[in-house]
């Protein structure tokens, strides 16, 4: 699993990297930088949350 962002939805509320700490940080604009790699088994349930917290449904999971 892998986690995604859509930059043209992402309004930098920043929620992700505070739900995702491990895996999400942010630029110098607030917006979310991620981990492009397979996401860790023990993150996917922080990864989901922080999925389904976001404003404008911009961070998604994606299947490998």
């Amino acid at each position: 699993m892998r986690v995604r962002v859509n930059p043209i939805d992402c309004t930098a509320h920043g929620l992700c990297a505070e739900l995702l700490p491990e895996w999400i940080s942010r630029d110098e604009w607030g917006y979310p930088v991620v981990d492009s790699q397979t996401l860790p088994a023990q993150l996917v349930k922080s990864a989901k949350r922080a999925a389904a917290a976001c404003p404008t449904l911009a961070l998604r999971l994606q299947q490998d």
